[in-house]
């Protein structure tokens, strides 16, 4: 049943939860099972956050939250299987500020799904550069509303003119990568679990 701790892992609890993870990342399987996305849910199920699996495993074994759904695989140690997390809940509530996410290249990028935000194609992160769209010359400002992800041919393209200037369109008008925009994020990330779904769209 999910969220349940056997006698043998609680035994093993004593133990910082680091400890009981360094026993079971001994295997390949292991180590890709310690990496798998994870939901993570306030205490009222409103979705929050995504961590990895490492992680979610940790704050159920300190009795930080619970497990709500299980992703079918079995983290091995040396005395224990342990199911691995696809879902959990934090069990006191924490309140969630509306601005969730620090301005940054990787935030900006995640908002912007790694696609460029003029011409619409969507690439690897290293082929990606932040526009500034009304240039920093120009007094534009580094901010969630004044940068978007832009590939290199269209960032020359533009250059030190406005989208208007330079005759090219916003996909879409920037904005801050608030709690919604989040929520977006993980019903993308949760399409291949549907074990998340029916906590997506709270």
């Amino acid at each position: 049943m999910a969220g349940k701790i056997d006698n043998s892992m609680r035994g093993m609890i004593g133990r910082s939860a680091a400890g009981v993870l360094a026993v079971a990342t001994g295997t390949y399987n292991n180590v890709q099972a310690l990496h798998a996305p994870v939901l993570v849910l306030n205490a009222s199920y409103e979705p929050i956050n995504v961590c990895a699996a490492r992680r979610a495993i940790v704050l159920v074994l300190k009795g930080v939250a619970m497990a709500e759904e299980e992703n079918g695989h079995f983290l091995h140690a040396a005395r224990v299987a342990m199911r691995v997390p696809s879902v959990i809940r934090l069990l006191e509530y924490r309140r969630i500020p509306h601005q969730t996410r620090a301005l940054s290249r990787k935030n900006i990028l995640l908002r912007d799904r790694n696609t460029c935000q003029y011409c619409l194609i969507a690439l690897a992160s290293g082929e990606l550069t932040l526009d500034h769209v009304i240039p920093r010359s120009r007094g534009g400002s580094s901010t969630w509303e004044n940068l978007v992800a832009c590939c290199h041919p269209c960032n020359r393209h533009k250059g030190n003119h406005t989208p208007i200037e330079a005759g090219m369109k916003l996909a879409r008008e920037p904005r801050a990568f608030n709690l919604h925009t989040s929520r977006h994020i993980m019903r993308l990330m949760g399409r291949s679990d549907d074990k998340w779904r029916k906590y997506l769209f709270y």
